[in-house]
């Protein structure tokens, strides 16, 4: 028989929506919350968020599990059986599967409450432009503010049952970048009565590839990635703009401020060599994902007692993620989830095992009463 979750997963990856417009998603949840036990029960709406407090049996603590919500503009190629309904959306990153999760460690507490209180947070707009900062803002978060945050991220690299984590950095610090190259325009047949923005951007996007490789500490970690580029609209005119898009990851917060510094300096001089104008907007950032080291080691270790799972040490991801503006706040800690696919985050054909959703309530709601106990 189908779980409950599972079967929820499936109904969340048809309609993946962008962030702050999950609103056929927050609607789908709230009707599975109003199905509970409400007795110890207190539901809130922020924007397009929820957040469900439940009353322990003895508190002198509350504890925090966030999932986070939103979809990816990417059109989906997968084989399933339930794929997206919204055309050029899908459930990439495994955010249904971080709320079908979320639910099942609500309906586990809402029948068998712990000594101590519990808020899970559906949050939007993970991949942009940012839920977990004006989350932790919100009035309807004040007076429910955990003391401890738990969160994972599912990994196509890990087989299930495998739980991947470690102490300190987890993910990086990330920053989105856009850049605009104004020049002149022209006959292509007149190159040196115009200032070709395809010639400048193509010249920047290998001025920024020395960066890291020149500017930042061989120890340290950095990544500069332009992953998209708009110049043109035909082949005999020269290009007046362009437009290069990009993300910028790194392992501390300084060599994040060097690459930025950096870039700005590689701006000015595109400018100056193709006479353009060039703007710079650096998008959405995230913080890095602190572990809490104490609470990560004694997660691993009481995870290494358990038989269901498997630990796995792993190493710092370049992987960004807004939870790490929630660790900045509160202590606490993210860890993978091995749902065992060949398909990566973000591919078009990703298709998470959906058996690591019952692994990752048991485990959650388990060691959420052993800290609670």
């Amino acid at each position: 028989m189908l779980s409950p979750f599972v079967e929820l997963r499936r109904q969340l990856h048809q309609i993946p929506e962008p962030g702050f417009q999950e609103f056929k998603t927050q609607q789908l949840l709230l009707e599975q919350l109003a199905k509970l036990p409400q007795d110890r029960l207190s539901i809130r709406t922020w924007r397009t968020g929820i957040l469900v407090y439940i009353k322990g049996l003895n508190p002198s603590k509350r504890f925090g599990y966030r999932a986070d919500m939103d979809g990816l503009p990417i059109t989906e190629e997968t084989t399933l059986p339930f794929p997206s309904q919204h055309p050029g959306y899908m459930h990439a990153c495994g955010h249904d599967f971080h709320m079908s999760i979320g639910m099942g460690v609500v309906t586990h507490f809402t029948a068998n409450p712990m000594q101590d209180d519990l808020v899970v947070l559906f949050q939007p707009a993970e991949e942009g432009p940012g839920g977990a900062l004006p989350m932790l803002a919100a009035e309807e978060l004040q007076d429910w503010m955990p003391d401890q945050m738990v969160a994972l991220h599912i990994a196509p690299e890990y087989p299930v049952g495998t739980i991947a984590v470690r102490p300190e950095i987890l993910f990086a610090n990330t920053s989105e970048l856009f850049i605009d190259l104004l020049g002149k325009g022209g006959h292509a047949a007149y190159p040196h009565q115009a200032n070709d923005m395809i010639i400048a951007a193509t010249q920047m996007v290998g001025q920024l590839q020395t960066i890291v490789s020149r500017n930042v500490n061989p120890l340290d970690s950095a990544v500069i990635t332009i992953g998209k580029m708009e110049a043109g609209t035909k082949q005999n005119i020269i290009a007046e703009k362009a437009r290069l898009e990009g993300t910028i990851r790194t392992l501390s917060a300084a060599s994040m401020n060097k690459i930025k510094g950096r870039i700005e300096a590689v701006a000015a001089g595109i400018e100056a060599s193709f006479e353009c104008q060039v703007t710079i907007d650096w998008g959405s950032n995230y913080r890095q994902v602190y572990n809490d080291p104490a609470l990560t080691v004694e997660f691993m270790d009481w995870l290494r007692g358990r038989d269901n799972v498997t630990l796995f040490e792993c190493t710092e991801a370049m992987t960004g993620e807004d939870f790490g503006y929630f660790l900045e706040k509160i202590p606490g800690f993210m860890f993978w989830l091995g749902v065992d696919t060949p398909h990566g985050l973000h591919n078009a054909k990703l298709d998470p095992d959906e058996r690591a959703i019952d692994v990752a309530i048991d485990t959650i709601t388990a060691y959420l009463r052993y800290k609670s106990s």
